[in-house]
């Protein structure tokens, strides 16, 4: 039996990828910062599982920080392969950058050297998109791809959440190049994330979606976003374990790419009734509006920018069809109707 550990456990994306896990045979160790989010886990994936016998053996648990040696070694003892998901990602830049940079890096450090001292050879790693679009196109060239690295003193790859995916990636594969050459290193990069989430605490990600559903933005800036759903990320996590040609690549999770608008439009057609804005509003408003909101701020650089991010990689190494935007995003609002969190 091939044993996980998964770190980040208890996040959007981790609890999808302890789902797929377990449905596809694997014993789990799912690290959480505190063991108190164990119930939160098990309560999340237990109503989707294929098979809920034995879970108890089959999804255990253990405390780590990425900012904490202790633990790290115990760990990673017995395990087959290690799928490192935990990193911070807040909408919002933080005050200090550092606040981000410093635990992406040192925790993706932590875990391979706790990996590589256990004598794992498997590592799957959740990346971003963020590692590759913060820099310009080449001459010619249409689609951010996987050949593509930030630039983290490019005006969109300095920002915090950005510079820390780029440097945390970089970190990994600078560590297998140099100290851990037996390790087989497969990166994931996801782009903005949506789909329904197995709980209420679904994080960032989702409040995007949350936030043009509530109207919160008068007119929505020029912005293009490619979208995957969870579940093709939590898919692409699992599949990599066991398929070879995945080894030593990075890899895109990349559906489809959308305006700001675009996304609105889709929301609006599903809930008419909802508070959803469609307007798209004049760069010179979005800066000024910047000031007095940091989630703003954060996206200036790539106003007016067609952020277009190919999938072929993925459909290629693994045979992915992705699920639909449009599909995606409908059970993203469903799920926050549903829940509560939007009157629509």
């Amino acid at each position: 039996m091939t044993t996980v550990l998964l770190t980040g456990a208890s996040g959007y994306i981790g609890k999808h990828i302890a789902l797929e896990l377990l449905n596809q045979g694997y014993t789990v160790r799912a690290s959480v910062r505190s063991l108190s989010k164990s119930a939160e886990v098990i309560n999340a994936v237990t109503p989707h599982l294929l098979d809920a016998s034995k879970l108890d053996t089959r999804l255990t648990f253990i405390e780590l920080d990425l900012e904490i040696d202790a633990g790290w070694d115990s760990a990673l003892n017995g395990i087959d392969v290690l799928m490192h998901t935990a990193s911070p990602f807040p909408i919002a830049s933080p005050k200090d950058e550092n606040d981000l940079i410093r635990p992406a890096v040192e925790g993706t450090l932590r875990a391979l050297n706790a990996a590589h001292a256990a004598g794992v050879k498997r590592v799957i790693l959740t990346s971003s998109n963020a590692a590759v679009y913060g820099c310009e196109l080449p001459a010619g060239k249409k689609e951010y791809d996987e050949t593509l690295w930030t630039d983290v003193n490019h005006p969109i790859g300095r920002g915090a959440y950005t510079k820390s995916k780029t440097l945390a990636e970089r970190a990994a594969w600078e560590f297998i190049k140099n100290q851990a050459p037996e390790i087989e290193l497969t990166t994931i990069n996801p782009v903005l994330v949506t789909g329904a989430p197995l709980d209420n605490n679904f994080g960032s990600s989702i409040s995007v979606v949350e936030r043009i559903l509530k109207g919160k933005d008068p007119m929505l800036p020029d912005l293009m976003f490619s979208i995957v759903d969870v579940r093709d990320v939590a898919k692409m996590h699992v599949a990599s374990i066991k398929n070879d040609a995945t080894k030593g690549e990075r890899i895109l999770a990349a559906s489809e790419t959308i305006s700001f608008v675009g996304i609105a439009k889709i929301l609006k057609s599903i809930y008419p009734s909802s508070k959803v804005k469609t307007m798209q509003a004049p760069t010179a408003l979005v800066r000024l509006l910047s000031l007095f909101d940091g989630e703003i701020k954060s996206v200036l650089p790539m106003l007016g920018k067609p952020m277009i991010t190919s999938g072929e990689k993925a459909k290629q190494l693994f045979g992915m069809s992705f699920i639909p935007v449009e599909v995606s995003l409908r059970e993203s609002a469903d799920y926050l109707v549903k829940n509560g969190f939007i009157k629509a």
